[in-house]
């Protein structure tokens, strides 16, 4: 696989953002009261026929640390030299223009016809670099490297697991509002290389990763029998889940990658069930004449959260699948839906309606410490970056004509700060993105 065949070269612990300052950094983080890092980038080495590669690799990865909020990008016009790799850097000069990091990075080409990217990141106070990589990849991948150049940056600054090597899949809708289309479409983290997975013939919704990424798993109208289907991303083969009686929606895998919870609609009735992709089978989970829907399941795999009107309103509920036992989960003003169980297991976020606002949130898997990240006329389906610090989903907005409608794909991080929009084609918009695991 793509990651398996980069190799570290080394990697030296220094003082800088370590130990006991990096605990610091997560809390100011979170306190919302962080000064972004001063972080200084070369331009990367390369030889001439590499040199606008290695200009636009450099971008992808000034774009993807800038896009955190956490980093603080200097200007190249105020550098105070150019380190060549494999020299010291004089690092009073660059203290004079208060970089706390630097970072330096060659582009060469490699045996096989390879590309390889090879950084180094320095501690400005401490005198030392803290950070080596070598990584080599095909030419048509070598945006992947400078996204994981980018996330071997990040964590090693923040402590915290990147996400600028992942993709997000979502629905693509273009045409006439009254009769749009919906395709399954993909794209990198920041919207590159976008493109469709099935046709304008059939409609599609609910799309999600497996853990694996070799499949995704969505909602299908095929013959106008909605039901559930996997996509193979290898071959782009697609299959029906099964025959189960009724409409089947809403799938979701499990962290382990050996199940499906799915929402099955029949005989006047709308429930939550597990399907087994080994043994083929079908296990209903709740029931009663209740609608239950939208589940989540918990990292262990263990729970699932999910909502329901079984308590009159449309809330959230968590179900214990040991047990068999739910709990309700929210106890606040509106109606709250589309719950998704964050990767570190600390957090659910969820879609809020009070009256005619929406809101993205977050809450503990307690209930407790509700937290808006962000509202709007119409936004929905918060799904997980890896690491648990960020969040994408997708707003609404009407046209200033009044009649045509537009959606974006965004993304917030936990504290509701740093709101932006993924950018897609224009005339194209974006519903229901899921963001997948690290790329293999």
């Amino acid at each position: 696989m793509f990651r398996k065949s980069l190799y570290l070269v080394f990697a030296f612990c220094g003082l800088f953002l370590f130990g006991p300052a990096n605990a610091e950094l997560k809390v100011d983080i979170i306190a919302g009261d962080f000064r972004p890092i001063p972080i200084a980038i070369q331009d990367f080495e390369a030889p001439a026929k590499l040199k606008k590669q290695a200009t636009e690799l450099r971008d992808v990865v000034v774009a993807d640390l800038k896009s955190t909020g956490l980093f603080r990008i200097i200007n190249k016009n105020a550098f105070p030299e150019n380190v060549r790799m494999d020299d010291m850097p004089n690092f009073a000069n660059w203290s004079m223009v208060k970089a706390q990091v630097l970072v330096q990075a060659k582009l060469y080409e490699a045996e096989g016809g390879k590309y390889g990217l090879k950084y180094y990141v320095w501690d400005v106070a401490g005198k030392e670099q803290i950070e080596a990589q070598d990584l080599q990849g095909s030419a048509k991948s070598a945006r992947r490297l400078a996204h994981i150049m980018a996330d071997g940056i990040y964590e090693r600054l923040t402590g915290e697991h990147g996400y600028f090597d992942t993709q997000i899949v979502f629905i693509g809708q273009s045409g006439d509002i009254r009769s749009p289309t919906k395709r399954l479409a993909i794209m990198d983290s920041d919207g590159y290389g976008m493109r469709f997975m099935s046709d304008d013939r059939v409609m599609v919704m609910s799309p999600h990763f497996s853990p694996n990424m070799r499949t995704i798993v969505f909602l299908s109208y095929r013959d106008d029998d909605p039901m559930v289907w996997t996509l193979n991303l290898n071959t782009g083969e697609q299959r029906r889940l099964g025959k189960f009686g009724g409409m089947t929606f809403a799938p979701r895998f499990s962290p382990d990658g050996t199940r499906i919870a799915l929402t099955l609609a029949k005989n006047g009735t709308t429930n939550l069930y597990e399907y087994d992709i080994e043994d083929k089978t079908l296990r209903q989970l709740t029931s009663g004449d209740y609608i239950d829907t939208s589940p989540s399941y918990s990292p262990d795999g263990k729970k699932l959260a999910f909502n329901s009107n079984r308590s009159g309103s449309q809330q959230l509920h968590i179900l214990d699948l040991e047990t068999m036992k739910d709990k309700r989960l929210s106890f606040g003003n509106g109606r709250y839906a589309t719950p998704a169980w964050g990767p570190r297991g600390d957090f659910i976020a969820f879609t809020k309606i009070v009256d005619e606002t929406f809101y993205i949130g977050i809450m503990t898997p307690a209930g407790k410490n509700e937290r808006i990240l962000a509202s709007g006329w119409f936004m929905e389906a918060p799904s997980w970056a890896p690491g648990g610090r960020r969040v994408v989903y997708y707003e609404t907005e009407k046209m200033p004509d009044g009649k045509g409608r537009q959606s974006h794909i965004r993304s917030v991080d936990i504290m509701g700060q740093n709101d932006y929009e993924i950018k897609l084609p224009d005339g194209l918009s974006g519903l229901e993105p899921t963001w997948s695991p690290t790329l293999p």
